[in-house]
């Protein structure tokens, strides 16, 4: 196992995922999971999915240009605002966009992160250990 965290810009990450796939030798679709941050998932919640669109996040864009395809498995953290559902039918979420994400966390919310990557840490060994589908059972159930 691996654990890379690129320092090239994330719009950019891509470049550094494929290095890694060709530096090892790896199949994108079995050997890789990329962990990152989801304006479109609200703070407290991740996802895990085994492959899909970019849904507007340039960072995951990059990868699947990279890569040429969708196939590969990644851990999505939700950092989005809790906003009331008109709000979020109405693209509340979607406009706040880089103003809120380079804006510093409220304590408040980083407490709530902080206990986040304590179940992101636990689903990542779970990942490793048992593979997508069992991880994906357990931590991606509605609460």
């Amino acid at each position: 196992m691996v654990l890379a965290k690129p320092e090239t810009f994330m719009n950019l990450s891509g470049l550094s995922v494929a290095a890694l796939i060709l530096e090892f030798e790896a199949n994108p679709a079995k050997d890789l999971l990329v962990i990152y941050d989801e304006l479109d998932l609200k703070l407290g919640t991740f996802k895990i999915r085994e492959r899909g669109s970019p849904a507007g996040h340039n960072g995951a864009r990059s990868v699947t240009g990279a890569l040429e395809n969708q196939e590969w498995l990644r851990l999505r953290i939700g950092v989005g605002p809790d906003l009331p559902p008109e709000a979020i039918a109405a693209g509340g979420g979607k406009r706040l966009g880089k103003d809120y994400l380079l804006s510093p966390m409220r304590k408040a919310d980083l407490t709530v992160l902080d206990e986040v990557l304590d179940r992101v840490a636990t689903a990542t060994r779970r990942l490793i250990e048992e593979g997508p589908g069992p991880a994906m059972n357990e931590f991606n159930r509605r609460e």
